[in-house]
Formats: structure tokens, sequence, C-alpha cells
């Protein structure tokens, strides 16, 4: 983990603001530009936004807080003992006040219209689809999201340079199936951010939904974690002194530039400097002189000129020996 706790939860509240504004706020543009009406493209522009604003949060903040930006992750990841419980309760302040935040700058954004249209970009159960349907729905997509983070951003074996575009993409697939059904939030703070502006500027909010999204969420990224641990065994297959994936442990890794200290190696080899290779045989006297009498390699004796430099004297010898004549050479731009 990198840095004071305080600056890693400003971090997380940073990360959740833009997930939610650049998230829940496409929401509220796509019912602008639609006049009130979405189908399903909007639907997958609105997955998009989501998706770029999830990269960009981890690839910016995952080296400092871990971009958990989202409370069942930070619960799922402590529950799998990778972070320590007594920051749980912090992390998830700084996410739910994120998010607050978030929803605050749609609504300074759009006016009356975030909240008339599209609710802040609120989620809530559509028609057809019960509480224990909504909850199955939420489980199943954090599943899927907790899956990839373990995947990309914990294991150890992890290829790095994916964690973020990879997670960001799978909050876009989990919105492709559970946005007709859930709005698929996936995220307590990306629920009750928008909730909360809602109320404050007197929309109609469906409180009574909102243990749905918190209980699913939470439960499908444990229940994911414990599923990766015990398939995919990440602690057996390298000893716990491996780095992991991308930046570390998924809690962060070391600040550039602060963190190390100027005298520690450079990359995997140390600083990038040459160091003088042993010297030929025969090489005598002053390191870097040759011996005397002798000619250095590729160097060519006072007063005589180098074979490069004496162009067609082949030819002109040729048509010496053959009765030609020799063309005297004089300056001039051609021949």
């Amino acid at each position: 983990m990198v840095g004071e706790l305080p600056r890693r939860l400003v971090a997380e509240a940073i990360g959740t603001m833009l997930l939610v504004l650049f998230g829940a706020g496409s929401i509220v543009a796509a019912l602008v530009v639609g006049r009130g009406t979405l189908n399903y493209a909007g639907l997958g522009i609105i997955s998009l936004s989501f998706a770029v604003a999830v990269a960009v949060s981890v690839f910016a903040f995952g080296t400092t807080s871990g971009a958990h930006i989202n409370p069942a992750v930070t619960v799922a990841l402590a529950a799998g003992r990778r972070f320590p419980w007594s920051e749980v309760p912090s992390y998830i302040v700084a996410q739910l006040i994120g998010g607050f935040v978030g929803a605050l700058l749609i609504v300074g954004g759009f006016g009356g219209r975030a909240v008339r249209l599209g609710g802040v970009g609120l989620t809530q159960l559509q028609p057809g689809v019960n509480p224990w349907q909504g909850l199955l729905f939420e489980a199943l997509g954090t599943f899927l999201l907790l899956l990839t983070i373990m995947a990309l951003a914990v294991d150890r074996r992890a290829p790095t340079g994916w964690a973020g575009l990879m997670i960001g993409l799978a909050v876009a697939g989990e919105i492709f199936v559970l946005g007709p059904l859930t709005n698929g939030s996936v995220n307590p703070a990306r629920t009750f951010g928008p909730y909360l502006a809602n109320a404050l500027f007197g929309g109609s909010t469906p409180w009574a939904q909102l243990g749905v999204y918190i209980a699913g969420p939470v439960i499908g990224a444990v229940v994911a974690v414990v599923v990766y641990d015990f398939v995919a065994r990440p602690e057996r297959e390298l000893p716990a002194g491996t780095a992991q994936g991308l930046a570390g442990e998924i809690t962060g890794a070391r600040e550039p530039g602060r963190e190390v200290a100027a005298g520690v190696e450079q990359g995997a080899m140390g600083p990038i400097l040459g160091e003088r290779g042993p010297r030929p045989e025969g090489l005598e006297g002053p390191e870097g002189t040759a011996p005397e009498g002798t000619v250095p390699e590729g160097t060519v004796p006072e007063g005589t000129v180098p074979e490069a430099r004496r162009p067609h004297e082949e030819e002109l010898r040729g048509h010496a020996a053959h009765g030609g004549w020799r063309r005297p050479w004089r300056h001039g731009p051609g021949r």
C-alpha cells in the first residue's frame, strides 16, 4: 500500500466521483438527447462511458489506493485477506462521498433536467423484475467484475498492463446484460450518490430498493474472491513475495519518484550504464592506447588515401592498359 491513509481516501473519492459523473451522467445525457427515451443502442454508449471512467480511475489511482471505487470491492478484498478490515469503513465513506459529489456535478451540469428526465442517473428495478431477481442479477454482475479484478489486478501471474482496460470492459459487459433489468449498478456507491442527490433536489427516489443494490454486489463480490482463490489458487502457485499484476496488491504499489530511494538500482538490471569489456590480447601500455609501432585496426597511416576515396581507379587503370585515355579530373557539378 502506498502513502498515508488520507491521501488514499482522496484517491478513492475522486475515482468514485469520476465513475458517477461520467457513468451515471451518460444516462442523463442519453435521455436528454433522446428526449426522455432510451434504446439499446443508447445503453451501449452508456456502457462505454462507464468502461472509460473505470479504466481511467484504475490507471490513475491503482498505484495509490488500489482504485477500489466500490464498497463491494473493498469488502470482498478484506474478506479475502488482501485488505485490512480496519480501513474498510474509511474507504467506504470516501467512496460514498465521491459518489454523492459526482451526482451533484451531474445536477450542476444538466440542471433540473437531470432530476426530471433521468433521476440523476439512478438505478432501479425495471418492470417485471422483483427484488430477489434484482439481487441475483446484481450479484452475478459483481461476480464478473471481481473475477476480472482478481485475475488481472491481484493474481501475481497476471499479464501486466491489462488490468484497467479489462476491468472497465467487465463493467461494460455486465451493463449490456443487466441494464434492461436492474440498470447494472454492481456498486453501492454508484447507487447511493444519485439516490441522495435526486432526493435532495425533489426527485422521486426508490429508497426501498437500496438494499438490493447493497446486498447483491457485496454477496457477488465475496463469492467471486472465494471461488477464484479455490479454483485458480494464486497463493499456492507463486510465493507471497512475488510482485502482483500491474500494480502489486490491489491496495496499491509504490508511488512514482518519492517511494523509491535514489540509490536503488533501476529496472531489472541496474542503471543503464555500460562497462568496459576485457582488452584484446596484444594491447599493452596505458589503457586506451596501442603498443608502440602498431597501427590500430581501422586507421590509415598518415599520407595515404583510403581505398574508399579512390573511386573508379580500377576502371581508369583498365582504360590505360588497353590504350585508352585518361579523362582529366576537374571540379564541377557533373561529368
